[in-house]
């Protein structure tokens, strides 16, 4: 037996080489591998549990930055308060250690912190909400701190620890670091040697030397943590796109719970189309004419004193147009052929409206025929 050129692998059988085939269905792989983008709604029920694309990079960057930024602006004010602190603490209190002496300390200590560090600490929280804010919105949620017992498993621990996306952590971390020391030398390499002559002088002097090295050197340190930063956004929002990435299989079921099952959803507008068709044929009996076409289609008019304009109660084609003049022959109700009128009736008019002022003229002939049709019947009924 010789088998499909699909794939061919030789054999021995009874001493004639042969070929196995073997069949490979490719979409079987694609069903089982994320390749559809997140639904809305997978994206919201993610964003409940916290799984949001996010950098800590961002905070850490723009929280030094402000925090730098102010300690710069507010360093003369910074340096006044703690000289003044300094001089008074050793010149009076440190005189007597009594309780009256270290209470005073205390409170001196606290406004103290109030008017140095307490500007520094408001700015940083203003900026660490607004970065979180920006990153995330508003997304107040307890699933992600919630106590989980498999976070306790030391075999999923070791997961977590051996998985690619630390890896891609312990990688990160290593580049900032070189990055941040490349700079961090490249600043100071101009700067150590002058810093032995610091102390020949004055304090204050000193401070201000030390300070601006400081600033510089951190100032450039933060430029490079933003620009990390700013792509570890990037990445953090890419690898959230990622991970929640669903199978076509998940997507069809997503469909099937929000938008219902389609099969389901095809029987029951079946089932409305047919009660709705059954209701329709129950009014074929009142009708007081059924224009056809005479075989494709098939109008029901009903007028009765005192509407405005006669009303279409029923129509159909092909089939549905037979059912109705068969219904309509069972139960003596007038059909008149009118080719032009029952394909305007049927192409222009819907069920349960009335006929328009276009077709109000030859309306009115038909029904005029079936009244004058009635009359003449019903005297030879009752002769009958």
């Amino acid at each position: 037996m010789r088998c499909s050129r699909e794939y061919r692998q030789p054999c021995k059988s009874l001493g004639d080489e042969e070929y196995v085939s073997f069949a490979f269905n490719l979409q079987l792989f694609a069903e089982g591998e994320k390749t559809e983008e997140p639904t809305a709604k997978k994206r919201a029920d993610a964003r409940k549990k916290g799984q949001v694309g996010r950098s800590q990079e961002l905070n850490t960057g723009f929280v030094l930055l402000i925090a730098f930024f102010v300690i710069k602006m507010l360093w003369e004010h910074i340096y006044a308060e703690i000289y003044m602190f300094t001089t008074y603490t050793y010149s009076h209190l440190m005189l007597n250690l009594d309780t009256e002496s270290l209470l005073q300390l205390f409170i001196s200590i606290v406004i103290l912190l109030v008017k140095t560090v307490f500007p520094v600490m408001f700015s940083v929280l203003l900026i660490g909400l607004a970065i979180n804010f920006f990153q995330v919105g508003l997304n107040l949620n307890t699933e992600a701190i919630g106590l989980k017992l498999d976070k306790l498993n030391p075999i999923n621990g070791f997961g977590r620890i051996f998985s690619k996306r630390s890896l891609v952590e312990l990688v990160k971390s290593l580049f900032k670091i070189l990055i941040i020391g490349f700079f961090l030398f490249r600043c100071l390499k101009d700067e150590i040697p002058f810093m032995p002559y610091f102390i020949y002088y004055d304090l204050a002097t000193s401070l201000e030397e030390v300070s601006k090295i400081l600033f510089t050197m951190a100032f450039q340190v933060i430029a490079v943590i933003l620009v990390l930063a700013v792509i570890d956004y990037a990445y953090q929002k890419w690898q959230t796109t990622q991970d929640l990435k669903m199978t076509k299989q998940e997507v069809k079921d997503e469909m099937k719970q929000s938008e219902g099952d389609p099969q389901i959803k095809g029987k029951i507008r079946q089932k409305q189309r047919q009660m709705a068709m059954s209701r329709m044929m129950q009014e074929v009996p009142k009708a007081d004419v059924i224009v056809t076409n005479p075989t494709h289609f098939a109008v029901a008019l009903s007028y009765e004193q005192g509407m405005k304009a006669p009303l279409v109660v029923a129509k159909g084609a092909d089939l549905v147009a037979q059912k109705i003049k068969r219904i309509a022959k069972e139960n003596r109700v007038p059909i008149v052929e009118n080719k032009p009128l029952a394909r305007a009736l049927y192409s222009t008019v819907e069920i349960g409206d009335a006929v328009p002022e276009n077709l109000y003229q030859a309306v009115a002939e038909v029904l005029a025929y079936v009244y004058r049709l009635k009359k003449k019947t019903a005297p030879n009924a009752r002769a009958a």
